[in-house]
């Protein structure tokens, strides 16, 4: 599920709170393919090992993590589209 309203520093926010693994991840990259190269998407999570997951495709599909903020019930994962 996508919002309209960003996060500070991404153009747009998946919220996948409530989401279970994979989930979150396979909405990120529906998203992925959607936006521009450059463009920076904000993931929350409350995944647990949606630091993890993001983190290992990141590196196998050449994306870019900017930030990981761990907040008090999610996890803020930025990512850039390259």
């Amino acid at each position: 599920m996508t919002t309209n309203q960003p996060s500070p520093e991404a153009e747009t926010t998946v919220d996948a709170r409530g989401a279970t693994c994979p989930g979150p991840l396979m909405d990120l990259i529906a998203e992925i393919r959607a936006v521009d190269t450059g463009t920076v998407i904000a993931l929350l999570s409350d995944a647990e090992n949606s630091k993890t997951e993001v983190q290992e495709w990141a590196d196998e599909s050449g994306n870019e993590i900017t930030d990981i903020v761990d907040g008090e019930d999610h996890y803020r994962i930025h990512v850039r589209k390259q």
